[in-house]
C-alpha cells in the first residue's frame, strides 16, 4: 500500500509575517521596504495589501507576533518557580533566555517605536507589550504582599528595560543576571503587607491570558 504524504505549506500572511519578523527585527522598520518583505515572503504584492492593508499594519502584525512569543516564553518560565516572589525573579530568567539567542538584537518596541509619531497604531501594539509586562509585575508583587506593588513593579521594570538596552548596546548577555540580582535587593528592601489569598498555584486572569495567547 502506497502512504501519500501531504505537507502544508504556509500561507501567505504566514510567510509574510516570518518575513517581516526577520528583517524588520535584524534591520529596522524603518530602513526595510515592503518591497523586500514581499520578496523575502515569496508573495504576490497584492497578498500584502489584502491580508493588512499597508505597510504599517504588517509592522504592527509583526509586534503583535513577538509580543505572543514574548509572553509565551515569560509564562513558560515561570511554571518552574513556586511562589509570587521567585516568579518575580524568573521574568528575568526568561530575558536571559532572548539574551542568548545569537541573533538577539534588542527591544523590538523601542526599536519599531523610535522614528514613529505619538498616536501611530505602531506604537499603541509596543504599549501592549509594555502594559502587559508591568501587569504582570504589578499581579505577582501583589501576590507577594508587597505593600506598594505598582510602585514596586515600576522599578522592576526599569531594570526590564535596562537590561533589554545593556544586552544589545553592549553585547552582554548577562546583563538579565545583573538585573536578575538588583531585583532581589528591591525585593528584600520592599515593605510587606499581610499575606494575601492569591498563591502561586491558583492561575490569575492575567496569566490565563498569556497562557491562552500560545
Amino acid at each position: 500500500m502506497v502512504m501519500a504524504t501531504r505537507t502544508t505549506k504556509a500561507s501567505a500572511r504566514e510567510r509574510l509575517l516570518e518575513a517581516a519578523n526577520e528583517l524588520f527585527y535584524s534591520e529596522g522598520v524603518q530602513t526595510v521596504g515592503i518591497d523586500r518583505v514581499i520578496e523575502h515572503a515569496g508573495v504576490a504584492k497584492a497578498s500584502l495589501y489584502n491580508t493588512f492593508g499597508s505597510k504599517e499594519g504588517l509592522v504592527c502584525a509583526y509586534l503583535e507576533l513577538r509580543n505572543v512569543r514574548i509572553r509565551d516564553r515569560i509564562t513558560r518560565t515561570l511554571t518552574r518557580f513556586r511562589t509570587p516572589r521567585e516568579q518575580l525573579l524568573g521574568v528575568f530568567d526568561a530575558q536571559g533566555e532572548a539574551f542568548t539567542d545569537p541573533e538577539y538584537n534588542g527591544c523590538a518596541f523601542m526599536r519599531a517605536t523610535a522614528e514613529t509619531p505619538e498616536d501611530s497604531a505602531i506604537r499603541r501594539a509596543a504599549d501592549s507589550n509594555r502594559a502587559w509586562v508591568r501587569g504582570l509585575f504589578t499581579e505577582l508583587a501583589t501576590a507577594s504582599g508587597y505593600a506598594a506593588p505598582e510602585e514596586l513593579a515600576r522599578q522592576l521594570h526599569l531594570l526590564y528595560d535596562g537590561a533589554s538596552q545593556a544586552a544589545r548596546m553592549d553585547r552582554d548577555p548577562s546583563a538579565a543576571t545583573t538585573a536578575r540580582a538588583a531585583a532581589a535587593v528591591l525585593l528584600d528592601a520592599a515593605s510587606l503587607t499581610e499575606p494575601t489569598a492569591v498563591t502561586a498555584g491558583t492561575p490569575s486572569p492575567h496569566r490565563e491570558g498569556a497562557i491562552a495567547a500560545q
